[in-house]
């Protein structure tokens, strides 16, 4: 009994000197130095802003597009600090859902936006976006989709086609990564007055006495350039002058860029020694965003540029693209093998970034259907 009663006061006092030494002591597994803050208890260094999550791949900072489908082609989402290249369908109808999907997604996560068009108000793009599914709503569209498809393809075994990009539904939240969106709604007016957001429309821009020095970009090109840098500027997103409250993310969307409102001149000549501004404004554009946090997304006509040299410098200078092709007017429209679908979608370019080469999807065959709710992306199967 002597014996066990000692070996027990040891063994307490042994642990009351462990616990001792490791509060007086730093382990290899502790943070060394003062904590940032009192209050906190061992969490990660990562700063959390809302609407984003690390790439598993890389650790890259990513946000959604909006469209839950692509996120998961481009490996997660749209990486921060890159341009997102969206190759317009001829008709331009499917190529603004892309765009108005990204805008969308920075409202409910609470991203400040910067819109700029040549066509359209910013202001008037905003209250054409979709409004966010919300709970029941979403479960429910999800299940009549997929319901609708497995009829389908147990009527018609010809066509082989998988549901396998429309990731499971689950309750809308504004701290959830990617979120769906209802086409046939209009998002809250609220949402819209409590968002922040920089419109940037051409015409009211340029006037007829403006008067700048010579210069290889046109007057469009230099003032958007001179905007979108003094929003990243004073308002901290270069981290020159932090931002006071909660990080946030800029979002940037620039509709219809290149096109003749532009007053670019690529869409009607072919001759490679004029100075072409487009591919010079994307090399200074991906230069304030390297070092920002903002991710941006761009619709260019590159069905009504003439010369491909051209094509193939705007791909380069874009880290993502993505191409529309819609079977409007063109043989696939009639052909039985695309009938339930609207075009094909293409993945071009996959960036890996801090390196030289782009990635290339190894996903194939993806075609894309616009719902009366939702715009799905589904994959062919090979056979």
């Amino acid at each position: 009994m002597a014996a066990a009663a000692s070996c027990s006061t040891s063994t307490r006092s042994t642990g009351s000197m462990v616990v001792a030494a490791s509060r007086n002591s730093v382990t290899s597994f502790q943070r060394r130095g003062p904590r940032a803050s009192g209050t906190d208890s061992g969490c990660s260094r990562l700063v959390s802003i809302a609407g984003t999550r690390p790439s598993v791949r890389n650790g890259q900072l990513l946000v959604s597009t909006g469209l839950p489908a692509l996120d998961q082609l481009l490996g997660g989402g749209l990486a921060v600090g890159t341009v997102l290249l969206i190759e317009e369908d001829k008709y331009n109808i499917y190529s603004p859902l892309l765009f108005k999907y990204f805008l969308a997604e920075g409202i409910v996560t609470g991203h400040t936006l910067l819109v700029a068009s040549a066509k359209e108000d910013p202001a008037d793009i905003l209250q054409e976006l979709p409004a966010p599914l919300l709970d029941d709503n979403c479960k429910k569209e999800c299940d009549e989709d997929i319901c609708n498809h497995k009829t389908e393809s147990n009527i018609k075994m010809k066509i082989a086609w998988r549901y396998q990009l429309l990731p499971k539904m689950e309750a809308i939240s504004s701290s959830r990564f990617g979120h769906y969106y209802d086409v046939s709604k209009r998002i809250p007016q609220e949402l819209i007055e409590a968002s922040k957001w920089h419109g940037f429309f051409l015409p009211e821009k340029i006037s007829s006495t403006l008067n700048l020095e010579p210069c290889s970009l046109n007057h469009g090109y230099i003032k958007l350039l001179q905007f979108i840098q003094n929003v990243i500027y004073e308002e901290g997103f270069d981290g020159s002058n932090p931002q006071k409250k909660q990080k946030n993310i800029l979002r940037i969307g620039i509709q219809n860029l290149g096109s003749p409102l532009w007053g670019d001149d690529i869409c009607w000549t072919e001759n490679c020694d004029s100075n072409h501004s487009l591919t010079k404004f994307l090399y200074m554009l991906r230069g304030l965003l390297r070092s920002s946090l903002s991710a941006c997304i761009i619709t260019v006509p590159t069905h009504l540029i003439q010369n491909k040299a051209i094509i193939a410098r705007v791909t380069n200078l874009s880290d993502t693209v993505v191409g529309l092709e819609s079977f409007i007017g063109s043989e696939k429209e009639t052909n039985p093998l695309y009938k339930d679908y609207h075009g094909l979608i293409h993945i071009r370019q996959i960036p890996q970034l801090n390196n030289l080469i782009y990635d290339v999807s190894d996903v194939k065959d993806l075609a894309f259907k616009l719902k009366r709710k939702l715009f799905t992306i589904e994959v062919r199967e090979n056979f």
